[in-house]
């Protein structure tokens, strides 16, 4: 979501989760040396501190607050993102409790312009978005992350009300001086992931700025109680009867809640505007009745800027700490967990010696284009649903007309273009195609899922067996033998996986003797028709920056 501006909260919330501080055995003696400190919490910081731990790198994480729950905050959870949940153990929870959702309609006043389909096709095993309270993901991510530590208490260390005050680097490490109820301490890392939101204490501390626009356009945010009739559909209005020259958006969530999104303008009073005695009547007039109760109010305006640069020596930043985007399109949350996943990896082959520390000058440059690639979007998209001239209102009206009569006017529209995965066309990671390749896999792109089944016959599915590992799959062919390298497993096709509906066949344009390096974050490096152990070893040197 964007930056919140005056936040009210409405009514009680009774999935408020509160943890207790405790002192740590660190705060006692000289200061306390770590291999990776986590600043912050919230999905982007417990991903990432979650993915290192399953990958062997004991973490520590620092968190201000000693609660979650204010507020539902981002709600909406994209394919890639519950993909990427599920390989950290939770991808099933959420999607289970979630509201599971794929079509979206867009109206002009009260007539439908158009519908749109996100995932057109079966055979994924996460659904194209789920919604979910963003204090529900970060109670789940806190619940894996307490099972880690339970397994193993030095895998992740979760720190309650641990406020970092000073951040201080040289060559060899970071020192946090952190503020604590029972006193400030010390504590040395040898690598600090800034994921501390939008409000970044770990930015102001290293004087650090945005670079990018802030938009003046305030909205209203409510979240509502109430047995509705609406289906779990994304439905957005451009100029609605109920609110006139303005938008309107409805999303349905867990627990009878739905999200309503109003645009308000740029001279809006945020302070009056989330009194309920004007939030209720604009909700009554939306809905047509007043069977419904405020859960959580916040009037809102956002910003689309970043950093020059995500990695600062030891210190690198992730999610809202740094970038923004706004809300149209759910990007915030979704780019932030991608940002976590592309960092995860890189950072625990360096701490493991699989790969030299200029791998993370890739995470610099494939998640900046991710940035830019989000801010772009969100900022055309502010710029079609609240038009700031007489000139682009008469383009966004026109668009509108005609994508009601004509099929190819309908991309001219936009609602927020929501959230897909980067592509990552340019890293210095991947190994450019030298044959042609049809299919919806593409190198630099997360592979895509396929129904599956194992030797013994039970279903699975691809992205399930990849699991975070660099891997090789290999389908067999005449005159090819199956790769091997010391840095990759390897799966053959029809022994260790069997294409259980030709979904695979399809969708990696696959053929006999055919290779394709996956990475540890699930994307495709490379693949070739005939792979010789030249190439995979280059490809893989490639992938962790080796020679």
């Amino acid at each position: 979501m964007g930056t919140a501006q005056g936040v009210t909260t409405v009514g009680k919330r009774k999935s408020l989760y509160q943890f207790s501080y405790r002192r740590s055995p660190d705060q006692d003696g000289g200061p306390a040396q770590h291999s990776v400190v986590v600043i912050g919490a919230g999905p982007v910081g417990l991903a990432c501190a979650v993915d290192m731990a399953q990958r062997g790198v004991p973490v520590v994480v620092l968190d201000d607050a000693d609660r979650i729950g204010e507020g539902s905050r981002g709600i909406c959870y994209a394919k890639r993102t519950l993909e990427i949940l599920d390989r950290l153990g939770l991808g099933e929870t959420c999607r289970d409790q979630g509201v599971t959702w794929q079509l979206g309609r867009v109206f002009q006043g009260d007539s439908e312009v158009y519908n749109f389909d996100l995932l057109p096709e079966s055979g994924h095993k996460m659904p194209a978005f789920v919604n979910l309270q963003q204090y529900y993901l970060e109670h789940h991510l806190v619940s894996r992350a307490q099972a880690l530590a339970t397994e193993d208490a030095a895998r992740i260390d979760l720190r309650w009300r641990n406020r970092v005050t000073g951040i201080a680097q040289d060559g060899a490490g970071v020192t946090l001086s952190i503020a604590t109820p029972e006193g400030a301490y010390d504590l040395q890392a040898d690598w600090v992931v800034a994921a501390d939101g939008a409000r970044s204490a770990c930015r102001d501390l290293m004087g650090l700025a945005f670079e990018g626009e802030a938009f003046e356009e305030r909205f209203l945010i409510a979240d509502v109680k109430m047995k509705g009739e609406f289906p779990a559909e994304r439905w957005f209005w451009f100029d609605p009867p109920f609110h006139e020259g303005r938008s309107a958006l409805l999303h349905k969530q867990p627990d009878d809640v739905w999200r309503i999104d109003l645009g308000l303008g740029a001279q809006a009073d945020a302070t009056e505007e989330q009194k309920p005695e004007r939030v209720i009547p604009r909700i009554r007039q939306m809905l047509g009745h007043g069977n419904f109760s405020l859960e959580w109010v916040s009037v809102y305006t956002f910003q689309c800027r970043r950093l020059a640069r995500f990695v600062h020596d030891r210190v690198i930043f992730a999610g809202d700490a740094a970038h923004q985007v706004s809300p149209f399109g759910a990007r915030g949350a979704n780019s932030g967990i991608q940002d976590a996943e592309n960092l995860a990896w890189k950072l625990a082959a360096v701490i493991r010696g699989d790969a030299d520390a200029r791998l993370l000058a890739s995470y610099d440059s494939e998640r900046i284009a991710a940035a830019d690639e989000n801010i772009g979007h969100s900022t055309r998209s502010t710029d079609f649903i609240a038009p700031r001239t007489a000139q682009e209102m008469r383009f966004r009206d026109a668009a509108l007309a005609l994508a009601a009569k004509a099929g190819f006017a309908r991309r001219m529209v936009n609602s927020g273009r929501l959230s897909m995965p980067t592509t990552y066309r340019d890293s210095p990671l991947s190994t450019p195609d030298a044959q042609d390749w049809g299919g919806s896999a593409a190198v630099g792109a997360p592979a895509p899922d396929a129904l599956m089944r194992a030797p013994d016959g039970t279903t699975c599915w691809l992205l399930e067996a990849l699991d975070g590992d660099c891997t090789l799959l290999h389908m067999p062919g005449e005159g090819t033998s199956v790769p091997r390298h010391a840095q990759a497993r390897t799966l053959v096709i029809g022994r260790d996986l069997i294409d259980a509906d030709a979904s695979f066949t399809r969708r990696f344009d696959a053929s006999p003797g055919a290779t394709w390096l996956i990475r540890p974050d699930q994307h495709l490096g490379a693949r070739w028709r005939k792979a010789t152990d030249q190439a995979v070893e280059r490809a893989i040197a490639r992938i962790f920056w080796r020679g």
